[in-house]
């Protein structure tokens, strides 16, 4: 179940949208359900369109289009790296083996401890900062040396 102050987010995203328009809210609900629950199980997804008031598959349809989405568990910290071709030519494939050495991962991999996920992402519009990674969906980390990557794992493992 979603908590009170999870739904109150939901009733936030709602408000924005006419009565009979509920369902443009769908991708911030799911968002939210997201960021308190981890990923999003098949009960978290028709819980939140039962919310809404829409169909459970239509829900699931959005969820598992979006990338953005987690529709397995994922570890703590999901590190999505740009693999698009800018970034790879910049470096995007160094810093994500960097990582995958440093955790003992692959793609689509998780830490045996569960506090690493680590993912393949195309483009994230930021080519001149190359190469690029996103951590949980929400912080943009630019200029990923070695130094940086290594930074960035010590600052999440703590």
């Amino acid at each position: 179940m979603l908590s009170e102050q999870c739904l109150k987010k939901i009733d936030r995203e709602l408000a924005k949208y006419p009565a009979d328009q509920r369902q443009s809210a769908v991708m911030a609900s799911l968002a939210h359900a997201q960021v308190e629950k981890g990923w999003l199980s098949p009960e978290t997804m028709q819980e939140v369109a039962d919310y809404i008031g829409m169909p459970a598959i239509a829900v699931q349809e959005v969820a598992t289009f979006y990338n953005m989405y987690n529709i397995k568990p994922v570890g703590k910290h999901k590190i999505t790296v740009c693999t698009n071709l800018p970034c790879a030519l910049s470096g995007g494939e160094r810093a994500a083996q960097r990582i995958k050495d440093a955790l003992g991962i692959n793609f689509r991999d998780t830490t045996e401890d569960g506090q690493f996920t680590l993912l393949e992402g195309e483009c994230m519009g930021a080519c001149g900062d190359a190469p690029v990674m996103l951590v949980n969906n929400h912080r943009m980390c630019s200029f990923m040396s070695d130094e940086k990557i290594d930074a960035l794992l010590e600052e999440l493992n703590k």
